[in-house]
């Protein structure tokens, strides 16, 4: 994955986390944000201990970057996506976590929009506040 689909800083973590729109499933917890731009969207993952040794956390970061490579149809452009991983991958392959994404697709388009339309309705009160005399 490019520098450019991926979310880096902490700070945007925590933007994300905090003002995000949730989407669980059986393995992931998915928080969608908008973006103030239209460039494609960007994947965080977050793996933490309780997942597991350092092996298990790699490999569960590595099935959900492919999946998230492979269901780019799912991720609209202009919003910014944090996977946290709930359980172990155990012997999950790429195919199960697109299965498990692709049953969310409706819950998480729905998410998606709405997270879109509050980003653009902060761009717009902040604009008008700027303008004030």
């Amino acid at each position: 994955m490019s520098r450019a689909t991926r979310v880096r800083k902490r700070a945007e973590f925590e933007r994300i986390q905090k003002g995000g729109e949730r989407v669980s499933t059986r393995t992931f917890v998915l928080v969608v944000a908008g973006r103030r731009d239209d460039r494609p969207a960007r994947l965080g993952i977050t793996a933490s201990r309780k997942i597991g040794g350092a092996v298990t956390r790699n490999r569960a970061k590595r099935l959900v970057r492919e999946a998230f490579r492979v269901t780019s149809d799912l991720f609209p452009p202009g919003i910014d996506v944090v996977v946290i991983v709930r359980k172990p991958p155990g012997d999950m392959k790429t195919a199960d976590v697109v299965a498990e994404w692709r049953s969310a697709a409706k819950q998480l388009a729905r998410r998606a929009e709405e997270a879109r339309l509050t980003c653009e309705r902060s761009e717009s009160v902040q604009k008008s506040t700027s303008k004030a005399p």
